[in-house]
């Protein structure tokens, strides 16, 4: 045991024990584990309770809400994931209060621009008006959700995030359960109103974990925040159109139904890893890359992306091949289906552990990491345009394959340069944004 000095002065005690160390990361990555299993569970029986066309459009307005959650929170919570770990305990408020009030305020304007802007965006997106409102308002819950979890986690509450996810994955699944077996809803409408709920709900109740006050916002470091997140923010604009406008072209070039049946085949997956990802490992990977030289990351991940692949993809189809079971004849059961979603989803992962480090590298890595996603977008959408125009739902799982190796071999080269022997890299990673 050994003292700990606070930022107050005070003293607490703190086990440098290796098992102790040990068991604080490792059971909140399964608690995270399991709630990351009871939102799948949630997600599979809304698929199973509604119809297929149903679920599709449950899938749009998830897909649309993604990529408008960019504009809304700016990567404010990136920036968290930084500059918490690397600042003095007593800088947290200022950056805590002035990230999460920016955020509500332009949040809430750009959904009622996008309110507004309505007959244009249906008409541009092939959706109607409610669908459109129920994406806004999803993507502005999701933009709370995602900084205030970033608060805990870049304060190190590893046990406190994992807590309150578990708890509020419960409720979701609760409330869900309700509406499909009691009130015999068939509609996703409440589905998605229970997810914005839920969002809202965990906002809320994360708060028991940071203090905010609104006396300590400040408008040069409001400004200093989006400076910093401004690239990226660009790449998750990026990120977003290139993994979600492939639910659009389907929209447009097939049945609402067969949307709802790629969702199952390699959304639903890539959604459920993404969210082991960033709930499980993710709980510690992202503060200590941010921590971390960016090189030796980037040469650890070249070593073991083929451990990663064959891990994810053999995750992916055997998790397929039992929830498919659960479904209804409308989801078609083939092998032929579950191998290409499964590849998909192993290069997929790949090309996040690449994001993850470059994204924690600041400024740097951001500006790699666009270079490498905007010279490859074009091909990119062309190649998922093309493919599923020809063969609709088939099409779209080839198209996420080719897409995320076009990805990784951009990301692969830019990085090599950029951070190739001799170029100039900080010895000590400091905050970058300016207070």
């Amino acid at each position: 045991m050994t003292l700990r000095r606070r930022g107050d002065g005070t003293s607490s005690r703190v086990s440098l024990r290796p098992g102790g160390r040990r068991w604080a990361v490792a059971t909140p990555m399964a608690v995270n584990a399991i709630a990351s299993g009871v939102s799948a569970s949630t997600t599979l029986l809304v698929a199973w309770g509604v119809s297929a066309a149903e679920f599709g459009r449950f899938t749009l307005v998830l897909s649309i809400a993604l990529i408008v959650t960019v504009g809304m929170v700016m990567s404010l919570h990136f920036v968290m994931y930084q500059e918490l770990p690397r600042s003095r305990p007593e800088e947290h408020r200022a950056l805590i209060t002035t990230a999460l009030l920016s955020t509500l305020v332009l949040g809430t304007a750009l959904a009622l621009a996008g309110v507004l802007a309505a007959p244009l965006l249906t008409a541009l997106l092939g959706v109607d008006p409610r669908t459109l409102c129920l994406a806004l308002a999803l993507a502005l819950s999701m933009a709370v959700n995602h900084l205030t979890e970033s608060f805990l986690r870049g304060r190190r509450k590893y046990g406190l995030t994992s807590g309150l996810k578990i708890v509020i994955a419960f409720v979701y699944l609760g409330v869900s359960a309700y509406c499909l077996l009691v009130l015999d809803i068939r509609n996703v409408d409440g589905y998605l109103l229970a997810l914005i709920g839920t969002n809202l709900l965990f906002a809320l109740v994360s708060a028991v974990g940071f203090r905010i006050d609104p006396r300590s916002w400040s408008r040069s470091l409001a400004r200093s925040l989006y400076r910093h997140g401004a690239y990226l923010t660009v790449l998750g604009g990026l990120s977003a159109v290139i993994f979600g406008v492939d639910v659009i072209f389907l929209n447009h070039w097939a049945s609402q139904t067969e949307v709802g049946v790629y969702s199952i085949y390699n959304n639903f997956p890539k959604r459920l890893l993404g969210v082991v990802f960033a709930d499980g490992i993710g709980l510690v990977l992202l503060p200590t890359l941010a921590v971390t030289d960016t090189s030796t990351a980037l040469r650890r991940i070249g070593r073991l992306s083929p451990a990663v692949f064959a891990a994810a993809a053999l995750l992916s189809l055997a998790a397929s091949a039992v929830f498919f079971l659960l479904l209804r004849d409308e989801y078609p059961y083939s092998f032929g289906l579950m191998a290409l979603a499964a590849l998909g989803i192993g290069v997929h992962t790949v090309f996040n552990l690449y994001s993850a480090a470059l994204s924690m590298d600041g400024v740097r890595g951001a500006r790699a990491l666009i270079a490498a996603q905007a010279a490859a977008t074009p091909l990119v959408l062309a190649c998922q345009a093309a493919l599923i125009a020809w063969q609709g739902l088939v099409g779209g799982l080839v198209a996420f394959i080719l897409c995320n190796l076009v990805l990784i071999a951009a990301v692969v080269v830019v990085s090599a340069r950029v951070y190739r022997p001799g170029a100039e890299a900080p010895s000590v990673r400091r905050p970058e944004v300016r207070r």
